[in-house]
């Protein structure tokens, strides 16, 4: 099943066998800057298999562009436990080609549409780098509340400072 946005030329489709080439793209260094760094092949075979399998959990897409229909980035979310609470998070990257078109935004913003009809939780966090102002300039289009700065561990071991920006689904319905 696929979505398409209806403002802009995009796609996400669920995660694919065939996306782990994407995967590899997504891991170049400059796309990893505010992420820690690159990963390993190892690292980012299990990732792979992490998006494949994630379940009841959450969702991994793959974002095409159109006409062209080439793969342009990933967006997702999972379920966590933030502050004692049962949140989705969400998160997104999109090829240093297809950035300034406005495709993350709507990629995110087509993801909440499909979170919002679960119905399962409140609230959708996103996490991302200080230092990072093409996420948070997307968290504040898509009209997330910026609750504070924070530390936060990604990858696994490595901890970096964000911001934790907020949606509140019944805000949105």
């Amino acid at each position: 099943m696929s979505e398409r946005s209806k403002e802009t030329k995009i796609e996400i489709k669920p995660w694919e066998d065939k996306d782990l080439e994407l995967l590899f793209q997504l891991n170049a260094p400059e796309m990893m800057e505010h992420l820690g760094g690159p990963e390993n092949n190892e690292q980012i075979l299990k990732r792979h298999q992490r998006y494949l399998q994630i379940g009841e959990k959450g969702c991994m897409f793959s974002i095409h562009s159109f006409p062209e229909a080439e793969a342009a980035g990933s967006v997702g979310y999972w379920q966590t436990v933030w502050n004692a609470e049962n949140v989705y998070e969400i998160g997104w990257s999109v090829l240093p080609s297809f950035q300034g078109k406005g495709i993350a935004t709507h990629a995110v913003k087509a993801l909440i549409e499909k979170i919002k009809a679960e119905r399962k939780y409140k609230y959708i966090h996103a996490f991302p780098s200080i230092n990072n102002p093409a996420s948070n300039a997307i968290c504040r289009k898509l009209k997330f509340n910026l609750i504070s700065e924070c530390e936060f561990e990604y990858p696994p071991g490595s901890f970096m400072q964000c911001n934790d920006w907020c949606l509140e689904l019944e805000s949105i319905l």
